[in-house]
């Protein structure tokens, strides 16, 4: 008799779900990440190389819906001060969320914003209406175009 196998490792930070696109760039089908929890959203913190600030993102209670809010700019205050480390999380928040890098060479009296980007962060606000909102009604309310993966020039 052999054993039964233990339980399946946890997954690295290629495995950990990535939101997909539904359409053309519309909707991600699901955002299983805005249903996670700060310790959830420090768990993958971790798994990204960052376990020394697995316990910025818990103290600030960083959950999925407030990934959107996490950048270069956020991180400081969090606790996150090395540059560098602020990159490669800032991206991989991005990664995740599946948002453009904001274009630097464009007016900042005009930032671009992708649609998805905008969309994340209404979601990211809590309540029955933010919970309710769908990523096609979010579109036509804000009477924006279909998403496009490149900034009008």
């Amino acid at each position: 008799m052999e054993p039964s196998p233990g339980p399946e490792p946890e997954p690295g930070p290629a495995e950990w779900p990535q939101p997909e696109p539904d359409g053309a760039g519309g909707p991600r089908s699901a955002c299983p990440f805005l249903a996670w929890s700060a310790a959830e959203v420090a768990e993958w913190v971790v798994q990204l190389g960052f376990p020394q600030y697995e316990e910025c993102f818990r103290a600030n209670g960083i959950t999925g819906r407030r990934l959107i809010l996490v950048n270069c700019s956020s991180l400081p205050a969090m606790g996150v001060t090395d540059f560098g480390h602020m990159q490669e999380i800032s991206r991989h928040v991005r990664e995740l969320l599946g948002i453009e890098e904001p274009l630097f060479n464009r007016s900042i009296a005009l930032p671009y914003r992708d649609n998805m980007g905008l969309f994340l962060e209404q979601k990211s606000r809590s309540g029955k209406k933010a919970d309710a909102l769908t990523f096609s009604q979010f579109i036509q309310e804000a009477g924006l175009e279909a998403y496009t993966t490149v900034p009008p020039l």
